[in-house]
């Protein structure tokens, strides 16, 4: 599959403080901030003109989910629309909460953990073939997605048996499995609960939950491209591939996340050792001989040719990618604050550090401020995430999806709407099912919206 649907769900932490303490529980915050998305579709789970989903999580986790995309540019540009969605119902409930008298700020932050040791997580979707045989991710994508930390992971301060150290994932202590049905029991690398959202004969939906939630707008679109020409190399029976199986995985996983600086090997099933820069590595040669060959599209290409850039980079010198890689801005932060004012890991300070880097307030989050100093490497624009805010990608279903629910808003007409189904609820309440999440055109979508 060439041309790939790529999907990204972000779980988002939210906090109400008044001068360091806490006002509001997390489920008061979170009502006061659906409000407006309840005025909008009488749900607190809606989707949305930008063919997105938005809805309140188990946990009092406001969660956005981006429409499909096929393209990774609309991909990042979806992903960080959602933050701008949810920045603008944060301002619309302060407002509220100011108007009622209520001392506070809202906080709301993109990251996966909190203080009270809560995980939360971000999902990708990745439309893939119908196939049962895991075979091939067991030897290949399973070793991928836990070794491209070095490069994915958002960061964060971990006390753990271990001692306090910073980690390269914020998820690698909560991931239990490597492939299971499970979401929240036992955490797996891979979920394979078979909810398609299309023609179940022809596809399957890989939902991959073991991923950091990313500010970097690079690290989004090299995590998600790296993974979409790995699919393709798994896909293709035709590629041989090498087996990177390992032999204790969530070992591994959580090796490779306190080992910032690639140093120790893991064991791989046939005996082997290599470090996760090198399994990287050998990953990337043949992901560049599989595209040369291939005609991939040019965006994945361009995933492929950053990911050779980064595996260099980070084994030069991993600290000059603080303009790409959350971890290593995150971490570079840190290192400053230490130096300048002596302080250890286990200070406060550092703790502010760890999560602020994750505030979606772009006057007050570390990133944006980062950001707004040209220090942050950035693949889309401020009129591309805008533009995101409010149309669909426009060379998938997502389209006609997010036309549906606008004009169905503009004509106030009662509807429901799931990744596959628009339906107008009236009289003959009229349906149709959209099973092909690669076609933005449909003959009989047109007649369903002229009836509107």
């Amino acid at each position: 599959m060439e041309r790939r649907i790529v999907g990204i769900e972000t779980e988002y932490g939210v906090t109400f403080a008044f001068r360091g303490q806490r006002r509001l529980s997390p489920d008061e915050v979170s009502r006061f901030l659906f409000r407006k998305v309840v005025a909008w579709g009488r749900s607190s789970n809606v989707f949305l003109e930008n063919g997105s989903r938005l809805y309140l999580d188990v946990g009092s986790h406001p969660e956005y989910a981006t429409a499909e995309c096929d393209n990774l540019y609309d991909l990042v540009a979806q992903d960080k629309a959602g933050e701008a969605i949810l920045q603008g119902l944060v301002e619309h409930a302060q407002a509220q909460l100011d108007a009622e008298g209520v001392k506070g700020e809202i906080y709301l932050f993109k990251n996966n953990s909190d203080s009270a040791g809560n995980s939360y997580g971000c999902h990708e979707n990745y439309c893939t073939e119908r196939d049962e045989d895991l075979s091939r991710h067991e030897q290949l994508t399973i070793p991928f997605l836990i070794t491209r930390q070095i490069f994915a992971g958002a960061g964060r301060v971990v006390t753990s048996n271990r001692g306090t150290h910073y980690s390269l994932s914020q998820r690698a202590e909560v991931i239990w499995e490597t492939i299971s049905s499970a979401t929240t029991r036992s955490r797996p690398v891979i979920n394979t609960r078979d909810e398609p959202h299309a023609d179940p004969e022809k596809y399957r939906r890989l939902h991959v939950i073991i991923g950091d939630s990313n500010m970097s707008e690079y690290a989004t679109f090299l995590k998600t491209g790296t993974m979409a020409v790995v699919l393709s190399m798994v896909e293709d029976k035709t590629t041989i591939l090498r087996d990177y199986t390992l032999a204790q995985p969530m070992n591994a996983l959580r090796d490779v996340s306190a080992d910032l600086f690639s140093e120790h090997p893991i064991r791989l099933q046939n005996g082997r050792e290599l470090t996760a820069l090198e399994l990287q590595e050998d990953l990337c040669d043949r992901a560049e001989l599989f595209a040369q060959s291939r005609q991939l599209p040019e965006d994945q290409q361009q995933a492929v040719r950053m990911w050779r850039e980064t595996l260099t980079q980070l084994r030069k010198d991993p600290l000059e990618l603080y303009r790409e890689i959350d971890w290593v801005a995150k971490y570079r932060l840190i290192e400053q604050l230490r130096a300048r004012e002596n302080v250890s890991l286990t200070s406060p300070k550092v703790a502010m550090i760890d999560l602020l880097y994750h505030d979606t307030s772009h006057q007050r989050g570390l990133f944006y401020r980062m950001q707004a100093r040209g220090q942050a490497e950035r693949m889309v624009t401020d009129d591309m995430i805008n533009n995101a805010t409010v149309n669909p990608p426009q060379t998938t279903r997502a389209r006609m999806r997010g036309a549906f629910v606008k004009r169905a808003n503009e004509r106030n007409r009662d509807f429901t709407v799931d990744w596959v189904h628009l339906k107008l609820n009236d009289q003959l309440q009229r349906t149709l099912m959209l099973k092909d999440p690669f076609k933005s055109h449909d003959e009989r979508f047109d007649r369903l919206l002229h009836s509107l």
